[in-house]
């Protein structure tokens, strides 16, 4: 939709985008294009044009670079550039190497999307050809073409806080893997011990009191059934005191011992998948440990960020929630908008509109699937507690008109999530219930709508 200057808002972000490409990819400067690898760097010096000025394999790893930056910068001043514009696809870490490098003797740096590469390959003699060169290549001509990125700049906190972000999401996958193997074991060797609480793996007392069972008596429940419930009682309450609580939940300890009775399961396995459980268990206990520490570092660094205030303002987002978030992403202030912080999670619709043809919208799916994970399970508490959240989400999924699904509606808040995060940081400004609600627009030309 354009105004009175003809221009639409997409045009002038696109535009502002162009803008800062360029001032990294001047037509002065000639175009490093580097394929990297593990000891195999292929560069390759271009102009503007993808003519090639220089080509060279280095034999070294990705902090070997340094004499190939040397070496091509040597090459694009005996052709009458003023200088270089480095480019690379982000593989692994070595790409965050030679952006080091680059910074070091004042070279701009981009990146090229190793999906562009793969579309740019096919397209280049309608073959699925890939070499070092080639690819080196198709770098630096799409790096003269602007389709590239400006990388994420470096910055210690924010750096910490991306790798304690990557440890808790590693613990998180650690911790429902473990669940789901003590589930599968108990609901063949044992099952009635699943049905003595609605939700045993989040129940501290169903916890200690399996604990307390594996570890007296090998699966063979006579010597607990000896003990007698009073003394079992006693000893889950011992446990329970041990890992932090207080008092345990009599009614699933009396249940799981009552379960000591129960016949069903495969007794063949019964001893050596208890065993596993026992051994489960000190590993899943380890794990939350582990994951209470690290949160408690996540938090530490979203304090000294002096964010944490502006994030849980945000009714329903915790501080952790809002720390997993901003892991992934980043800081929101590189991102120019709140809709380019919600495309980069792949929540942005993807319209399909051509003439009078209109197709049915659905998200891009692109981006980082981690930062989709992040929000997505923000909306869970926020929808508890957040009644701006509520009311959308209510709106959504019950009004007559292009009514969405439960699951579509949690995305839609997962987006407005993203963008209320965005909105706070970059103005500064606690979130508002009222400008959530309504939507206005601030000296700052920010942003704050559901």
């Amino acid at each position: 939709m354009s105004n009175g200057s003809g221009v639409s808002r997409g045009d002038r972000n696109r535009n502002a985008r162009l803008a800062r490409l360029r001032e990294l990819v001047p037509p002065e400067n000639a175009i490093v294009g580097i394929d990297l690898a593990d000891k195999k760097q292929m560069v390759v010096v271009t102009d503007h044009d993808s003519r090639v000025l220089a080509r060279k394999t280095f034999r070294c790893r990705a902090w070997g670079l340094g004499m190939a930056l040397d070496w091509a910068a040597e090459r694009a001043r005996a052709k009458g550039f003023a200088g270089v514009t480095v480019a690379c696809e982000p593989t692994g870490h070595r790409w965050r190497v030679l952006g080091q490098l680059a910074a070091d003797r004042s070279m701009p740096f981009v990146c090229v999307q190793p999906m562009q590469t793969s579309w740019a390959r096919r397209s280049e003699d309608l073959t699925f050809d890939k070499t070092d060169d080639k690819d080196a290549i198709l770098i630096a001509r799409l790096t003269a073409q602007l389709r590239c990125y400006v990388p994420e700049p470096v910055e210690e906190t924010w750096g910490r806080l991306r790798h304690l972000g990557t440890r808790r999401e590693r613990l998180i996958g650690e911790a429902v893997s473990q669940v789901q193997q003590m589930r599968d074991l108990l609901e063949c060797v044992w099952p009635a011990a699943l049905v003595t609480a609605n939700y045993p793996f989040r129940s501290r007392t169903w916890a200690a009191a399996m604990w307390v069972i594996v570890d007296r008596d090998n699966a063979d429940f006579t010597r607990t059934r000896r003990l007698g419930l009073a003394r079992f009682e006693t000893a889950v309450r011992r446990e329970i005191t041990k890992r932090g609580g207080q008092k345990p939940c009599l009614r699933i300890v009396r249940k799981l011992f009552a379960a000591l009775t129960d016949p069903a399961g495969v007794i063949a396995h019964r001893r050596g998948g208890l065993e596993r459980v026992q051994l489960l268990l000190e590993d899943w206990a380890d794990n939350q440990r582990k994951l209470a520490d690290t949160e408690d570092r996540v938090v530490a660094v979203l304090d000294q960020l002096e964010l944490t205030e502006l994030v849980t303002s945000i009714s329903g987002i915790s501080a952790v929630g809002a720390a997993a978030i901003l892991a992934e992403t980043g800081d929101p202030r590189r991102f120019t908008t709140a809709r380019a912080l919600v495309k980069h999670a792949g929540l942005a619709p993807r319209e399909k509109l051509s003439g009078t043809f209109t197709g049915r919208t659905k998200l891009t799916g692109q981006g980082r699937p981690r930062l989709r994970l992040a929000a997505w399970r923000a909306v869970w508490g926020a929808l508890q507690t957040n009644t701006v959240y509520a009311a959308r989400y209510r709106h959504l999924t019950t009004r007559e008109t292009n009514r969405l699904t439960a699951t579509q509606a949690q995305t839609v808040i997962a987006a407005a999530i993203l963008r209320h995060l965005h909105a706070v940081i970059t103005s500064g400004v606690a979130w508002d219930p009222v400008l959530a609600t309504h939507g206005t627009r601030d000296k700052h030309n920010t942003v704050v709508a559901a």
